[in-house]
This record gives structure tokens, C-alpha cells and sequence, in this order.
């Protein structure tokens, strides 16, 4: 009896230790998961999907039905994730992750971000989660996308475009930074403290710049910095760009050329060639 005994406690030791050991078939993924990453405003845009294929099937209207909530990809619902707040086509989204669903027409695509993150397809979704729903519009392309794409497309500092693209069909989202007034707030703190960097004074003179703010505010801040930092000729260039946005070309001139020769004395190349550009901008 105990000889049965100890015998049946092998077998059934073995047993245990072999499924403890087994291990399951690896195979790839049919639909590849890919991230992308887009540096927006003073935060990123990140999106992970998983990529499905046309392999010689009607995609809009048939394995995509018409109508229905999709997951914008295969497997997991797409998730895209914003480190700072943004604006979405018109729309405040909170930093955070969401998941990106839509729902496909012939004429106009519902996008969707909801709350829920990590969903197995949409199988689960719940309308209730949703954060903001908004429609655009797709259009046909002639050149067949196979694979399930989605894209940053052109880019800038403060927006870009998150393309999807798959068979025939391509749709764009608009997606813009919301950090201004953060980044504001910033320079007005940082320009009002008892010294002032260089970086500081370069950096709050291009964003005002760049994002077509207070111009006699501008040149105020260009006049301290040649004060404390001279013969430079970033900021003649700037003096220049600015002065000619105020409609003064003879000051404009006058800047930029000074720029020319400031930039000449410390073999500046880029600067020799950018006050070069204004110089020609401030003769027209």
C-alpha cells in the first residue's frame, strides 16, 4: 500500500513539474504594435497601435463595418497618451492617457478619446468614459496604404496632425499645444528676477518672436540684453525682425547691418547670414 502510495506521489510530482515547465507556443503578431512619439510645445504626443493589413480585403464598409465603434488598429484599442495639456481640434484635453476609438462613415469619421485605457478591441466600450467626441472628414487617395498607419504630419513647434491611413483612405486630427500661458507666466517670472541670463533674455525675445507677441515689449528686452551682453548679433537680428514688424525699415536696416558687421567680427557664419536675409527683407 504505501509502495502505490509513493509511486502515485511521483507521477503526480512529475505531472506537476512538467506543466511547471511547459511553456507556450511563440508566434508573431500578425498585427505588429508600434509607437510613435512626437515632441509637441513643452510635452510629447505618444501613441501606441497595433497595425492590421488589407491582405486583399475591403477594409471601410466591410472589415471595418460602416457605423460601428472601432479601435483604430487591431488588438488593444489605441492608446495616446499627452504629457502636457493640449488642444485637439478645438478641444482642451487634460494631460493624460486615453484610448482612441472612432467610428467610420463613408462621408465623416466620429473620433472618439475615452477614459477607459487597456481595452481588448472595443468590445467593452463604454460611451459613458468618453472624454470628447468630434467628427472630421476622410478623403480617398489614389496610392493604397497595406498596412495600418498612423503618422505625425507636419509638425511645428506648437501643432501638428496625427494621420491614419489604411487602404485607400486617409483622415487627419489637428493637435495643438496649450502651454502659453504656462510659458508666460514663465518669462514674465523669469524676466522680472534681479539678473537675467542670456538664455533667459534669447529664449522670452524668440518666443515673442516667434509667437507674434507685444513687439515694443520685445525690443525693450533686446535693448537690456545688448547692455548686459554686447556686441552679439542675434539680437541686432532680432532688433531688425521686429522693428520691421512695427513698419520702421530704415531702423530695421540699420539693425541688421550692424548685425552683418558684429557677426563678421566673431565669424558667426549663421548669424552673418541671417542678419544678411533681414538686411534684404528691410530694403524691400
Amino acid at each position: 500500500m504505501k509502495r502505490t502510495q509513493l509511486i502515485l506521489a511521483i507521477i503526480l510530482m512529475a505531472g506537476l513539474w512538467q506543466k511547471s515547465n511547459a511553456q507556450d507556443l511563440a508566434l508573431p503578431n500578425p498585427s505588429t504594435k508600434q509607437t510613435i512619439i512626437q515632441e509637441l510645445g513643452l510635452g510629447k504626443v505618444s501613441i501606441t497601435y497595433s497595425r492590421p493589413h488589407v491582405k486583399n480585403r475591403k477594409i471601410f464598409g466591410g472589415l471595418v463595418p460602416f457605423g460601428q465603434v472601432w479601435r483604430t488598429g487591431a488588438n488593444e484599442a489605441t492608446a495616446i497618451t499627452f504629457s502636457e495639456n493640449v488642444i485637439v481640434e478645438g478641444h482642451h484635453i487634460p494631460a493624460g492617457t486615453y484610448a482612441l476609438f472612432c467610428i467610420p462613415e463613408k462621408e465623416l469619421w466620429t473620433i472618439i478619446l475615452n477614459r477607459a485605457v487597456g481595452q481588448w478591441g472595443s468590445y467593452t466600450y463604454n460611451q459613458q468614459d468618453d472624454l470628447v467626441r468630434f467628427t472630421i472628414k476622410p478623403e480617398q487617395v489614389t496610392e493604397q496604404q497595406e498596412s495600418f498607419t498612423i503618422q505625425f504630419i507636419n509638425p511645428t513647434t506648437n501643432s501638428t496632425a496625427m494621420a491614419l491611413s489604411w487602404d485607400h483612405t486617409h483622415a487627419a486630427i489637428h493637435i495643438a499645444a496649450n502651454d502659453d500661458a504656462k510659458i508666460m507666466a514663465n518669462i514674465d517670472q523669469l524676466m522680472s528676477a534681479e539678473k537675467i541670463t542670456n538664455l533667459t533674455y534669447f529664449n522670452a525675445i524668440q518666443y515673442y518672436y516667434i509667437n507674434n507677441k507685444d513687439n515694443d515689449q520685445a525690443l525693450k528686452w533686446i535693448s537690456g540684453a545688448e547692455k548686459a551682453f554686447p556686441k552679439r548679433g542675434s539680437y541686432r537680428l532680432f532688433e531688425s525682425r521686429f522693428l520691421l514688424r512695427k513698419g520702421d525699415k530704415a531702423g530695421a536696416r540699420s539693425a541688421a547691418e550692424e548685425g552683418i558687421r558684429l557677426s563678421k567680427e566673431k565669424h558667426d557664419e549663421e548669424y552673418l547670414r541671417l542678419n544678411e536675409e533681414a538686411l534684404e527683407l528691410a530694403k524691400k
